[in-house]
């Protein structure tokens, strides 16, 4: 099984870079995954305008499934309802017989700061009940864990701590994230915190470049790449067996 991640297209900002757009479609349609998640931020403001021109950009991925949760930008302006009118929920779920992934918004109106809030915290146990015979895994836009080279630490949500411990408590193997424009993973407490760089815009730091994570999945062995967008490079990030002590 293969699943891409990408994150942070700001597919109506001025950094979004047209071509990059035109070669992510084509290298994702290519590698066909059986799943792409994106990670938020796929407008810069939230507006209906800016929904509407991203779900036209969105249909030409030819993928059968999509998980895609809303991001900091995408929740601007009432955003957040804009978005469920488009993809009917902030909170996507993917299952087949070897992975659970659960969607989270982890935005709050009008402001950058990331929130789960406790109010879910029962649902995400819901989900993932059961599941120890499978890969589990969490998408959310805000990373849960601060990442190198991205400046003064700012916007982690609030109740980080009490998501970690959940994430614990609940043996999940993989979290999914965007926000900060830069690719990096984090193992702790033996999950894999996976944070995509932006994947078509200029909003790159210091050195870096366009880029997503392919995730390929045989039985419970995981290999995540990075790709270069611009040159199809392909970085090992990680190569690992999940157990999930059955």
């Amino acid at each position: 099984m293969k699943i891409i991640h990408i994150s942070d297209l700001h597919k109506t900002s001025s950094f979004f870079i047209k071509e990059w757009g035109n070669m992510l479609i084509d290298q994702v349609n290519r590698i066909n995954p059986e799943l792409l998640i994106i990670s938020g931020d796929i407008t810069d403001n939230g507006y209906y305008f800016e929904y509407e021109e991203v779900v036209e950009y969105l249909k030409a991925f030819k993928i059968k499934n999509m998980i895609i949760v809303p991001g900091n930008h995408d929740a601007r302006n009432e955003g957040y309802r804009i978005f469920e009118k488009f993809f009917k929920t902030r909170y996507p779920q993917f299952e087949n017989d070897e992975i659970v992934i659960l969607g989270l918004d982890s935005s709050e109106p009008d402001l950058d700061d990331g929130h789960i809030g406790r109010s879910h915290y029962k649902y995400i146990e819901n989900c993932f009940k059961g599941k120890n015979n499978k890969i589990k895994a969490i998408t959310l836009h805000h990373h849960l864990i601060p990442i190198p080279g991205t400046g003064r630490e700012r916007h982690i949500p609030v109740d980080s701590g009490d998501m970690l411990k959940l994430i614990k408590d609940l043996g999940v193997n993989f979290v999914f994230s965007g926000h900060k424009h830069m690719p990096w993973i984090w193992n702790l407490n033996n999950t894999y915190f996976i944070n995509s760089g932006t994947s078509a815009t200029r909003k790159l730091k210091g050195m870096g470049y366009p880029s997503y994570n392919i995730i390929t999945i045989n039985k419970k062995e995981v290999r995540i790449n990075e790709i270069n967008l611009i040159t199809e490079e392909s970085k090992m990030s990680l190569e690992t067996i999940i157990s999930n002590g059955d």
